[in-house]
């Protein structure tokens, strides 16, 4: 009897290291997951500028088929790939991370730009020009939003990598596939609901038993446009944000020091003596100078991006 209470003891306490474990994991994939905020909300925000112009029939399987790939290429490719960066060149993440927080600010200048009348104007997302079929344009919107959201899956596991704490081969593993499934379905799950909401408006005000429903639902219709221009603002002010902060503390990192001071102290000194505002006036002020930072960045690479950097692009990765 003795015998079997140690057993069940020692089942009780690996149950509570493994409920521990999972904590651990939660906290850890949550904390990462936050860091990659930017590229996520713009990943969002870009999205359903890919189902413009599809029957509403074809919106969701065309969600779904982005999403698989957006999982598959996460779990199977970059995590891996993530992996075997912090075991065997730990040295190579902040080069990666500036790179991809270069890609950010870029992307960020770019879409300012094109809202101010700079640039040719572009036939989609990714900046090309489709006619044909509705099958064959199907599977090209598809494979242009797969190939944008690689990119910005690449910077999400970077950048949680490198929030990631120190530890077990395992526990890095475990919280990279959770913040890449986590963010997966949050960000997919937000994109359904941002291409059908019109379609439920339309319902509810077609179709509703009540004034105030057909009410909420000519709202929702008539809000949807505007809420969409308001999503490609936020998301293009999280990427110069996200993107200036990530190249600051990545050159802090590698003993370049001087701009991440800077922005630190500035904050600081506009910080003080607010009293309970301190703390976010202080977050506020070290969030507008990265944006401010990773904006003057991005205006510099627009003609490296464009004259360069795309053409290489489409020549490698065709529509």
């Amino acid at each position: 009897m003795s015998g079997l209470m140690a057993l069940l003891d020692d089942v009780a306490g690996i149950a509570k290291m493994a409920a521990a474990s999972v904590d651990d994991v939660a906290g850890q994939a949550a904390k990462a997951g936050s860091k990659a905020a930017g590229a996520a909300i713009d990943d969002a925000a870009v999205t359903p500028k890919y189902m413009q112009g599809f029957a509403p029939a074809r919106e969701l399987p065309m969600v779904w088929r982005i999403a698989r790939a957006s999982a598959f290429n996460k779990l199977v490719f970059l995590l891996p790939a993530g992996l075997a960066l912090a075991a065997f060149a730990p040295w190579l993440i902040p080069p990666l991370l500036m790179l991809g927080g270069a890609y950010l600010c870029f992307e960020g200048a770019e879409k300012i730009a094109h809202a101010l009348g700079f640039g040719k104007g572009h036939g989609g997302p990714d900046g090309s020009h489709t006619e044909g079929d509705a099958t064959h344009l199907e599977e090209t919107k598809v494979k242009g939003a797969i190939k944008t959201d690689f990119i910005l899956s690449a910077e999400i596991m970077t950048i949680s990598l490198a929030a990631i704490p120190e530890s077990n081969f395992w526990m890095e593993a475990a919280t990279l596939a959770m913040v890449a499934v986590g963010i997966t379905v949050l960000v997919y799950g937000a994109v359904a609901l941002i291409v059908k909401a019109d379609d439920v408006g339309l319902f509810m005000a077609e179709r509703g038993r009540w004034g105030l429903t057909r009410a909420i639902g000519r709202g929702i219709v008539h809000a949807m446009p505007a809420f969409m221009k308001l999503l490609m603002i936020v998301g293009t002010a999280a990427m110069l944000w996200v993107g200036g902060s990530i190249i600051l503390h990545a050159l802090d990192q590698m003993a370049v020091s001087a701009p991440y001071d800077w922005v630190h102290h500035v904050a600081v000194a506009a910080a003080q003596g607010t009293g309970n505002w301190q703390g976010a006036l202080e977050w506020g002020v070290t969030a507008g100078l990265d944006g401010v930072f990773g904006l003057a960045l991005g205006v510099v690479l627009i003609p490296i991006g464009v004259k360069i950097i795309k053409p290489l692009w489409t020549s490698v990765m065709p529509a």
